[in-house]
């Protein structure tokens, strides 16, 4: 009993000690300044964290823009190669240019009498042929004459005219057509049946004249009497009157050269 007794004293004066101290004026501001530095450290970690994040958040953002940058530069390297590919496929295309124009001046020299050549041919085609239409055929001779001394029109633009006047001569040999014209050798309005290049005759609207171009001759001549009704029916069928029809119509016989 003493002994214990003892120890529980003891315990309570130590007790009694530490609250003593707590209660010092000393600890009590020992115990202030200790509070007070751990809220300033505790204010410094904080401002530490936010400067922290802030430096992480500009860094995603550099890093985002980087990584933009770095897309742009490789978008732009592949376009400048494509570029250049482009440029140096143009430069081969000038040079290829240049030297089909260097020998587009003998090209000229050469096509120019060949056009030249072909209207005065197509002149005498017309001269020499069945006189159909013969005012409008001589009337494009006299235009490609004239397109020829015209600088605005380009050495191909005029070839293709030339063929283009070929062409509608050679369509003259596969058609039929009628039409009114003011016979040459009267001065009267008749209609014409032409069957291909081949066949040239005429009729007066009243019927009373019925006639040909004789092609052995060169003159316009009358026709029997017995050929009135075919020419008619000839006409009606190339004004696509009538049905297509077997029709008995004189033909030139060929011309035997001496």
């Amino acid at each position: 009993m003493p002994d214990k007794f003892i120890r529980r004293t003891s315990g309570l004066v130590l007790s009694a000690m530490a609250v003593l101290l707590l209660m010092s004026p000393v600890y009590a501001q020992m115990l202030e300044t200790s509070v007070k530095t751990e809220t300033t450290i505790n204010e410094a970690a904080s401002i530490s964290q936010k400067r922290v994040t802030r430096l992480s958040q500009q860094t995603a953002d550099l890093l985002a823009e980087y990584r933009i940058i770095v897309r742009e530069t490789e978008s732009l390297k592949i376009y400048n190669d494509n570029l250049e590919r482009v440029v140096m496929d143009q430069r081969k295309e000038v040079v290829s240019i240049n030297h089909q124009l260097s020998g587009l001046e003998a090209t000229n020299r050469g096509i120019v009498p060949l056009m030249l050549e072909m209207i005065d041919t197509l002149h005498k085609i017309v001269e020499n042929d069945m006189p159909f239409r013969l005012e409008e055929r001589r009337a494009r001779v006299v235009r490609l004459h004239d397109m020829m001394d015209q600088a605005d029109v380009t050495a191909s633009e005029k070839y293709r005219r030339v063929m283009e006047a070929y062409q509608g001569e050679m369509e003259y040999g596969r058609t039929t057509e009628a039409y009114a014209e003011t016979l040459p050798s009267t001065g009267q309005t008749v209609d014409f049946l032409r069957v291909g290049r081949t066949l040239l005759v005429y009729q007066s609207s009243d019927q009373v004249t019925t006639g040909w171009f004789n092609p052995t001759t060169r003159q316009y001549e009358d026709l029997p009497d017995r050929y009135r009704l075919e020419v008619k029916e000839g006409l009606a069928i190339a004004r696509n009157e009538k049905a297509p029809n077997l029709v008995m119509l004189p033909v030139p016989g060929a011309r035997v050269e001496k």
